[in-house]
């Protein structure tokens, strides 16, 4: 094909096949204006910026060489995909990333064949690859699978756990390490890119296997010397020991923004087939955006932004993030204590714990993307007397399930859970939301879970838990900005188990945990106009339950609602259980639990998503009257 390079060349790829249709020498023209685009889009949607403006170069290169999506395209984590999701057919729709009904902001099976696995959390790629690649050799095929981890992603145990047992299997497996943090290689040069070139080639490794031939027919003595001699000569060079031990054939480092390196050393590895093969890539993060290589942390992920100059646009924020508000708090109770201590992993912007640490770096700890040993280093942390807090996504504690139970449950040490992005948390959709922590967490024995309602709230429940003592403790609050209360000055510390009312009625209660209490006082307000009189309170602990003010609301009311930002199987459900061993479900009760509904919920505006869930002032107004059914009707006439 002969195309003049002047041509628009990314208006001609609809799918990858015409991106393989290109000469080569076009790939240079077709990579600038795909980060063009990128850089256009997101500049409009918001979203992960930098990850994605480092892979352009190895995202096309990819699928150049590669024959996707019959050969698997694995990205880990997701918001790398960006350009991949512009070459596969989604480019027209790409500035409705994030938004509701719109493109997700991470790979997903169901949007496109090209994305053959979701991939929302991290360091799950080499695991699920490694699947596709045994299922390809039971049903006798021939296709190439390829996973593309980050380093950060690396740094999880799940991934050695996949490398083991791919290089245990021997398996047909091409896994890229995109290095864009120069954490493991020095900074790559030609001579890099022309060892890894050689020792990529097929005469390399026929040359290296029949030596290995030779030297197995000497003493075992000759054969292992000899073995560790070649391994560790070509370790020298490129420092893939490490890969090797877990049975990968390393190659690298190769300059990711250099597509005479990348192809030639791509093609080389689609050529292999003998085992398992780790191709060393080093990027830069924001690559080709001056602002984005400048402040790689702020342009990981962005809001909408102005191109030319780099200046992301801000919401008119009313209150702090409650994320703020954690931070603040927890550094006030380690000023008055010092055996505080926080533990986050990978994420000490996202919760907040980057201010505590440059409060007191000496006590603040971030393992990584290891949220096991995150619970479980807090838990040794607490043996010795140390109040660490745990913070965490909702969504990423899920990952650490098992130490929880038996690390931290199981043996009543005082680790404090502080848990963000609890419930729906808009943009990032159902792989981010935090729905499932207070059914979890309720369920285990030892284990305190509090909900703050509001900002002030959550201060008072940050010192609540640095002041508990006897066994784990949780504390969960939502993404965003508060609702605007006056805030404390000092957090107070909580009667363990005891909630609050904060109006009384006669006839209908509504009992909320979390955030929604807003809305449940919106919606009394409402019923009150239309004469049916409500009681709103405030459960603040989902357990244990404050079973004398459950006992009340049930018994004085006619209606009980209860209301979460959570799963089927949480707190309401500990209300039913509650109320039901009690016997005070048999004398008439109405009462409904309203939850997330047991769906995953597309992204979209937070206020939105919870309007979709019916867990709003309306939501909550229909329910009431549903449960009434005619003697809310007779009550209005009357």
């Amino acid at each position: 094909m002969s195309l003049a390079i002047s041509t628009p060349l990314l208006d001609t790829i609809v799918t990858p096949d015409d991106l393989r249709a290109l000469p080569e020498n076009a790939l240079p023209q077709l990579v600038n204006e795909l980060r063009a685009e990128m850089i256009d889009a997101v500049s409009v949607t918001g979203g992960h910026l930098g990850a994605g403006l480092g892979v352009v170069e190895l995202t096309a290169a990819i699928h150049y060489v590669f024959n996707t999506p019959n050969d698997r395209l694995i990205w880990d984590v997701g918001h790398q995909a960006y350009p991949h999701k512009i070459l596969t057919g989604r480019r027209d729709r790409i500035r409705t990333l994030r938004k509701g009904e719109g493109l997700a902001g991470f790979t997903r099976r169901a949007e496109s064949v090209y994305d053959p696995f979701g991939a929302g959390h991290s360091s799950t790629s080499i695991s699920a690859g490694l699947g596709m690649a045994a299922a390809r050799d039971l049903a006798g095929g021939d296709n190439h699978v390829i996973c593309v981890i980050g380093d950060g992603a690396m740094s999880a145990g799940m991934a050695y756990e996949a490398m083991n047992n791919a290089g245990a299997l021997g398996a047909r497996l091409i896994v890229i390490l995109n290095d864009n943090d120069m954490s493991i290689a020095p900074p790559v040069g030609a001579l890099s890119a022309h060892l890894a070139r050689i020792v990529s080639s097929s005469t390399y490794r026929s040359i290296r296997e029949t030596g290995k031939q030779i030297v197995r027919r000497l003493p075992r003595f000759f054969y292992e010397k000899a073995q560790r001699a070649e391994e560790y000569a070509r370790g020298f060079w490129a420092g893939g020991t490490l890969f090797e031990e877990l049975g990968f054939y390393y190659v690298g480092p190769v300059d990711g923004h250099n597509l005479d390196h990348l192809l030639p050393v791509l093609r080389n590895a689609k050529a292999a087939q003998d085992g398992p093969i780790l191709l060393h890539v080093v990027t830069q993060k924001g690559k080709g955006y001056a602002p984005a290589e400048a402040a790689a942390d702020k342009y990981h992920g962005v809001n909408a932004f102005d191109v030319v100059t780099g200046t992301q646009s801000k919401p008119k924020a009313n209150a702090p993030s409650y994320t703020r508000v954690f931070a603040d708090a927890l550094i006030r109770s380690a000023e008055l204590d010092d055996k505080v201590v926080a533990v986050t992993a990978a994420m000490p912007s996202g919760t907040g714990l980057d201010l505590f640490g440059q409060a007191f770096p000496e006590r603040t700890y971030d393992v990584g993307i290891a949220e096991q040993h995150a619970v479980t280093f807090a838990a040794g942390l607490a043996t010795e007397g140390y109040k660490p807090f745990c913070a965490i996504y909702s969504t990423f504690l899920q990952r650490a399930y098992d130490q929880i139970v038996h690390d931290v449950a199981i043996q009543n040490l005082p680790v404090r859970f502080a848990i963000d992005r609890a419930g729906l948390v808009g943009a990032d959709g159902p792989t981010h939301a935090g729905s499932f922590d207070i059914a979890y967490l309720g369920c285990l024995p030892n284990m305190v879970v509090m909900a703050a309602s509001d900002e002030a709230e959550l201060v008072h429940m940050v010192a609540t838990a640095a002041a508990y003592n006897d066994g784990p403790i949780a504390l969960r609050y939502p993404r965003g900005e508060g609702v605007g209360v006056e805030m404390p000055e000092q957090g107070d510390v909580l009667p363990i188990g005891k909630g609050r009312v904060l109006r009384e009625g006669t006839r209908v209660a509504i009992l909320s945990l979390g955030t929604r209490l807003a809305e449940a006082l919106d919606a009394a307000e409402q019923l009150e106009a239309r004469g049916l009189s409500t009681t709103v309170a405030d459960a603040r602990f989902a357990k244990p339950l404050d079973l004398e003010l459950v006992r009340r609301l049930a018994r004085d009311h006619e209606c009980l609602i209860t209301i979460e930002e959570g799963s089927q199987g949480g707190f309401g459900a500990f209300v039913l259980h509650a109320l039901a061993q009690e016997g005070l479900l048999d004398h008439g009760l109405k009462i409904r639990t309203m939850t997330l509904p047991d769906t995953f919920i597309e992204h979209d505006k937070p206020e939105r998503m919870y309007a979709a869930a019916a867990l709003d002032a309306a939501g909550i107004i229909a329910t009431v009257f549903a449960a009434l059914g005619d003697t809310a009707a007779s009550a209005l006439r009357a």
